[in-house]
């Protein structure tokens, strides 16, 4: 069912849901990163009640929960700009996050006779709003919005018993440069199942506004339609408790090597440096077997001590300096580890 209201000349649509009754909004001044990405798991998992949030994050790319990391990411110029990489609960494919892109979360409960994730319906509040807002948005493959061909929005979904948390983004003035290079992969050959990113054409909605409107114009006239939209009279916070919960989400999970790459499904990583070429079979981050061709000293000691160990930089290091303590072994990190 659904009610339509007009304002102007714009056409507002608004589906009515028997499981969004009684949604509160929590207020998320944090820009953390690792702290938001948290904070929706524990909500989820520990709140009862429907709940909406915006928030904001500091750079960092978020990688879908079945994706190979390594696959995803540029490894070096996320290093040099010093922007973390975390892995989300919901599936779906790599996004970049800074201050100049609003997330939002909606998280329901529903029954067993309703579909729980349903991309339509829970981006209709997004496409709602920018009508308000003169600014004409369309739904786009699987699960994404697009203005004029351009990609604004990527949303994914988890279940968690009978509670679906939806999730997406809305790109206000993100630095799209930055954007590109954080996710454009290095060049060495991984073959794995993983889910792979879909590529887009990307653009901002700050393209199709004054300059004047700013992300924190748009954010706060995106929760007060958002309030109206879903009848929310209940604003929160996070109380002492609920910080304590996420902060030991944080220390235990999203701040763990073994979640943000290890998790990734089991894969092959090739590469060539100099006339040297490695293959390394990786599981749960692993390395589990190694084949080097080209000429290279204390090659069979490599094999040996990379075998149980981490496929990460820093781990791949210490394995270098034990084998060749007076050598730089720059080259060589970037033949086994990117």
């Amino acid at each position: 069912m659904s009610r339509r209201r007009q304002r102007g000349s714009i056409t507002i649509s608004y589906f009515c849901l028997q499981t969004i009754l009684n949604m509160i909004f929590i207020e998320r001044p944090e820009t953390n990163p690792f702290f938001n990405i948290a904070a929706e798991e524990f909500v989820l998992k520990h709140f009862e009640e429907d709940v909406l949030m915006l928030w904001q994050s500091e750079p960092s790319v978020i990688v879908g929960k079945h994706q190979n990391t390594l696959n995803e990411v540029n490894l070096d110029f996320i290093r040099d700009n010093h922007i973390p990489v975390i892995r989300r609960i919901s599936g779906g494919g790599t996004v970049f996050h800074d201050l100049g892109n609003l997330n939002y979360t909606l998280i329901s409960t529903g029954s067993n006779r309703e579909r729980l994730i349903d991309f339509h319906k829970f981006t209709e509040p997004v496409k709602a709003f920018l009508n308000t807002l003169g600014i004409h948005s369309e739904f786009e493959g699987k699960n994404n919005l697009s203005i004029q061909g351009k990609k604004f929005s990527g949303n994914s979904a988890h279940v968690f018993k009978k509670r679906v948390m939806h999730h997406g983004t809305i790109l206000f003035n993100t630095k799209l440069d930055q954007l590109e290079k954080s996710s454009l992969p290095d060049k060495a050959d991984i073959q794995d199942k993983a889910v792979q990113s879909i590529r887009a054409t990307v653009g901002n909605i700050a393209e199709h506004l004054s300059d004047e409107y700013t992300i924190s114009q748009f954010r706060s006239a995106f929760k007060n339609f958002l309030l109206d939209y879903f009848s929310i009279t209940e604003i929160r916070s996070f109380s002492p408790s609920d910080h304590s919960g996420i902060h030991k989400l944080i220390d235990e999970k999203y701040k763990q090597w073994e979640w943000n790459y290890g998790y990734s499904p089991a894969y092959i990583f090739q590469n060539e440096v100099d006339g040297i070429s490695v293959k390394l079979s990786v599981k749960n981050g692993i390395i589990n077997g190694v084949e080097i061709d080209g000429e290279l000293e204390n090659k069979s000691l490599l094999k040996e001590k990379l075998v149980g160990t981490a496929h990460h930089p820093k781990m791949i290091v210490e394995v270098l300096k034990s084998v060749y303590p007076k050598r730089n072994s720059g080259l060589l990190l970037k033949l086994l580890a990117l």
